[in-house]
């Protein structure tokens, strides 16, 4: 099982001043259940090295067991501080890819065309493809092998409006990512705020938020171990 993880590298969370990146708990619980399912976890990011990381996300209030698991894993802080560069993963090498989300993604994985073109291979290759929280925006461009927007009549989630809402950035993100996963001709559902949610259709996985990536992950893994 050789799993790719794409992380984003934009830190600027639109014009306030203020840093964004990955979330942590979507990156480490994932990591985690699939890496200890015995998976090989290439990870990578736009700009390679060390992706940001939302300062939010490390505050005692976010903290889960997995995050506290990465605090204390050197190994792991080691190989994130290297991701590769996205533009030069190959989609072959891979079984499946998975993106964690926090609001990084909006800004630069949304319209990257590596991401986009790694998407895109998995898809026509029958491969799964994961995205939790925020990160379910690196689908919007993507196309299927017809040419459709590859979320048109999916059954998708991901962050909601009134989470987006809750944390007072409805104004500040470039979109708000239940509004176009509609748009793009999703079929959009969702459960309460803050409550974990995974919409699995067919070889595609979503999770609503931040509680949801753990879910995802554990789905993920039951297609590739059929």
């Amino acid at each position: 099982m050789k799993i790719l993880f794409v992380l984003t590298s934009h830190s600027e969370l639109g014009n306030t001043g203020q840093k964004t990146g990955f979330w942590i708990e979507e990156f480490a619980a994932p990591y985690y259940i699939l890496k200890d399912a015995g998976a090989e976890i290439t990870l990578a990011s736009p700009k390679g090295g060390q992706p940001p990381i939302d300062p939010s996300s490390a505050k005692p209030e976010n903290q889960t067991d997995s995050t506290k698991r990465y605090d204390d894993d050197q190994n792991l802080q080691q190989l994130l501080a290297g991701t590769q560069v996205l533009s030069e993963v190959k989609a072959d090498d891979f079984d499946a890819i998975f993106y964690p989300g926090g609001h990084g993604p909006l800004w630069d994985l949304t319209n990257d065309a590596s991401s986009i073109s790694l998407i895109e291979k998995f898809w026509a290759s029958k491969k799964p493809v994961a995205a939790v929280c925020h990160a379910p925006s690196v689908l919007l461009n993507a196309k299927d092998e017809n040419g459709d927007a590859l979320v048109n009549g999916k059954n998708v989630t991901g962050f909601t409006n009134t989470e987006e809402e809750a944390v007072q950035l409805t104004d500040v993100v470039p979109f708000l990512l239940e509004d176009e996963l509609k748009n793009k001709g999703g079929h959009y559902s969702k459960k309460e705020d803050w409550a974990s949610y995974v919409v699995k259709d067919g070889m595609l996985i979503t999770g609503q938020n931040p509680a949801s990536s753990g879910e995802a992950a554990k789905q993920l893994l039951e297609i590739l171990k059929k």
